[in-house]
């Protein structure tokens, strides 16, 4: 007895539309949560950033006595920048890569009177104020 073996090896026009059809399905369900949050994660990760920057702050601190001043900028945390003041153990390494800048690729707003500071992000409109997206982000509000 013959056996008819199938030769093709296609798919059939079901199992296409089914595939298709879960795809679909999928891109319904998911897509709303995925699209959007792209100013939510900027802003959650300007955040961190600016968490991040208070650390190497607090390090500077403990090696000068005193935190960079807003004419010293945060560029006094990078390797070589922090050459201004007197030091007991100043990082030769410095205590930033590089000098940071938001996910809006914007510069951090760093001031300081040596004694106190406050790093903000501007949000996504650079500039001061704002809701939403153009939010700032402040290091005293987080």
């Amino acid at each position: 007895m013959k056996t008819k073996r199938r030769l093709d090896g296609g798919f059939t026009l079901i199992e296409i539309m089914v595939v298709v059809f879960i795809l679909g399905l999928l891109v319904t369900l998911v897509a709303p949560k995925i699209i959007g949050r792209t100013d939510q994660a900027r802003a959650t990760k300007a955040a961190a950033d600016i968490k991040g920057i208070e650390e190497a702050l607090h390090l500077y601190k403990l090696d000068m006595g005193h935190y960079p001043t807003s004419a010293q900028g945060l560029a006094a945390l990078v390797a070589g920048g922090a050459t201004t003041g007197v030091g007991r153990n100043v990082n030769p390494e410095g205590y930033l890569e590089k000098v940071p800048v938001d996910p809006w690729g914007n510069p951090y707003l760093y001031v300081s009177d040596g004694q106190n500071f406050v790093i903000k992000s501007m949000g996504a409109d650079g500039a001061e104020g704002g809701d939403a997206k153009n939010a700032d982000i402040d290091s005293r509000d987080l």
